[in-house]
């Protein structure tokens, strides 16, 4: 499982111009489920997400985490975090998981992370979407459960 972690100020998912989810200050987070990821990945990786310190204290470090300023999640799938891109000039995706597999392992995650105490919105699961965001730092992180 591939995870990039964005703190935002706002952030929003469009489906066919329509605004399909919002949230506040948060995390977006786009997730891309892979070949061999379980549920002990989805389930992993919210827990982390939700204790991990990256927002700011009244001293400006960063000793908060999104469950203690109150944030919210935005989770959108994004297979094309799973690119192959080392050969040629074309991306492979060949590693993301079928989309069955994905989208079962995507609503684990969310629903991981709301049991974790998280407000969660979500994009649309296989849609187009257009994610507007107004980045926070920036602070970005990629997390992959390979690394675990």
């Amino acid at each position: 499982m591939r995870v990039l972690l964005q703190r935002v100020k706002e952030a929003s998912v469009s489906v066919d111009e329509k605004t399909v989810s919002s949230i506040g200050p948060g995390l977006l987070i786009l997730v891309c489920a892979e070949h061999g990821d379980t549920e002990d990945d989805c389930i992993y990786f919210s827990s982390k997400i939700s204790k991990m310190r990256v927002f700011p204290d009244a001293e400006g470090k960063t000793n908060l985490s999104l469950l203690d300023v109150g944030g919210a999640a935005l989770v959108v799938s994004q297979f094309t975090l799973a690119a192959a891109w080392h050969k040629g000039n074309r991306p492979g995706f060949s590693k993301a998981a079928d989309p069955a597999s994905a989208e079962r392992l995507y609503d684990v995650f969310c629903d991981a992370l709301r049991g974790d105490g998280v407000p969660v919105e979500t994009g649309r699961f296989g849609a187009m979407m257009q994610v507007h965001l107004i980045n926070d730092g920036p602070f970005t992180i990629w997390m992959d459960s390979n690394d675990r």
